[in-house]
């Protein structure tokens, strides 16, 4: 079989362009069960005809494969008897696109929570996500135990803003519960145009009652990549998601940042990342090592086993490193940090990661929809498979919610004079006026400042991290 070109999109699938033999096999099948389906040749000559081909076509196949290729095609039989007897016998006229789609979801539910059937819309959607763009309410969603999970929010989204959490179990959207939708069917349902409105129903670890919470769609933001130096020589990246120029940006904002002086430590947060574009795990990865395995898969077919190394020559940063996660990083992000911590090139800091170590490929159809199909799982260097296990930090700090004690005693509702109708002028309006521009440069520098110790004081990980960096502590088995 051709090789296939694959990338990874947000939702942390992988996208697979096949050749045309890919599709022409899945147009065969349903050419098949047509011919198969007595509702459309109803003559018992041609049934007989039918059973006389299947009995050529099984006499050419491999001994070895026979009774396999026999079941398999009782089995399209038994479908194709079942849907003629419902399209002629069920009380109302069927939809047989919309039955034989049913179908296709349940043969995939019964495989993993990551094979699915995408309509032709939701294909369509899945490929304008990849690039960076989609309206939605920011969450990376997937199954488990038959619920729709929250893997994590998307930083600055508006599922972020309201407070969603990695680990949340969707109950209801809108009014429609969520145990017998399909990943893709609930995907369809949160997303929408912008400025519209969804309800979700929520269950939290902890919580004794469903909440509901009102979101507004919004344009999920394209940057991915946020950094600022704490403290002089000490670094902070934020990888959100991983895009398409997320290694570009990282980089660029390395070396802005080590214009101020030599980095003497960088923070890489990985956490609540859900993943994306599996190139860009790789290259990110690649900018802190300079040779050995990054990430391989390993599938059923040959073509499915791959292996990704780190390349010399790239970018000497030679920093100590430590790398945040938590439960809500997942798939790309823990191929990311398993690499460092195998590589001993980076502290991992943080609590267990997700778990998401599979790989899917997905199969565009005829009809302009497509199959996601769980094709191979991917290990660390070490060999160490991600799935249904995820990355243990080698230091395990688990995240404290530090209170602000000043938000009791600053209310933003309170009425103040300047508030007041037609309330006297403070007097001084013309210098003001003349010290606006350095002003507002001033307070832009405050905010700033403001942000980052109101960060610092209610982060304890990051905390750790950056004592853990200006100390050297713990330091001394990693590569530098």
């Amino acid at each position: 079989m051709p090789q296939p070109s694959t990338f990874h999109d947000s939702s942390n699938k992988t996208v697979s362009s096949y050749p045309s033999n890919s599709i022409t096999i899945v147009c065969g099948t349903a050419k098949l069960l047509r011919l198969l389906n007595p509702c459309s040749v109803i003559n018992r000559r041609w049934k007989v005809t039918t059973v006389l081909l299947l009995c050529t076509m099984l006499s050419l196949l491999p001994e070895k494969g026979m009774a396999k290729e026999q079941n398999t095609y009782k089995s399209l039989e038994t479908f194709a008897n079942v849907l003629s007897i419902l399209e002629n016998n069920y009380v109302q006229e069927i939809d047989t696109e919309e039955v034989v789609q049913g179908a296709i979801k349940g043969m995939l539910d019964v495989l993993d929570p990551h094979s699915s059937y995408m309509k032709p819309e939701s294909f369509k959607d899945l490929q304008i996500e990849t690039k960076g763009s989609f309206s939605g309410i920011g969450i990376e969603i997937t199954q488990k135990d038959g619920a729709l999970v929250i893997v994590s929010p998307i930083e600055g989204t508006p599922a972020f803003k309201k407070g969603i959490q990695a680990g949340d179990r969707i109950i209801k959207i809108d009014n429609q519960f969520t145990k017998d939708l399909s990943l893709a069917e609930a995907v369809d349902l949160l997303r929408g145009s912008k400025g519209s409105e969804v309800t979700i129903s929520i269950i939290r670890k902890g919580w004794t009652e469903v909440q509901e919470f009102i979101l507004v769609r919004d344009e999920i933001p394209l940057y991915s990549v946020k950094a600022k130096l704490l403290e002089p020589g000490y670094a902070y990246i934020r990888i959100t998601n991983f895009q398409a120029k997320t290694t570009a940006d990282a980089r660029a904002e390395i070396n802005k940042m080590a214009e101020n002086g030599k980095i003497a430590g960088l923070i890489l947060d990985l956490r609540n990342n859900p993943g994306g574009l599996l190139d860009q795990a790789v290259s990110i990865s690649d900018l802190f090592l300079s040779q050995g395995m990054i990430v391989y898969t390993n599938g059923r077919l040959k073509e499915q086993n791959m292996e990704y190394l780190a390349h010399p020559g790239g970018p000497e940063y030679h920093f100590p490193m430590v790398v945040l996660v938590n439960g809500g990083s997942a798939s790309a992000s823990e191929i990311v940090a398993g690499a460092l911590q195998d590589h001993k090139r980076a502290l991992i800091l943080g609590e267990q990661t997700f778990g998401k170590g599979s790989v899917q490929t997905i199969f565009p159809l005829s009809n302009g929809a497509g199959l996601r199909v769980t094709t191979a799982r991917y290990y660390t260097p070490n060999g160490t498979s991600i799935q249904a296990k995820g990355i243990t930090p080698d230091l395990i700090v688990p995240l404290q919610t530090i209170p602000d004690e000043t938000a009791a005693l600053s209310d933003p509702s309170m009425i103040k004079e300047k508030d007041l109708s037609h309330h006297i002028k403070n007097g001084n309006e013309l210098k003001e006026k003349d010290s606006k521009e350095s002003s507002e440069s001033k307070e832009g520098k405050k905010k700033e400042a403001s942000d980052l110790e109101k960060q610092m004081k209610n982060d304890n990980q990051l905390q750790t991290a950056l004592l853990l960096l200006k100390g050297g502590l713990l330091f001394g088995g990693l590569k530098q």
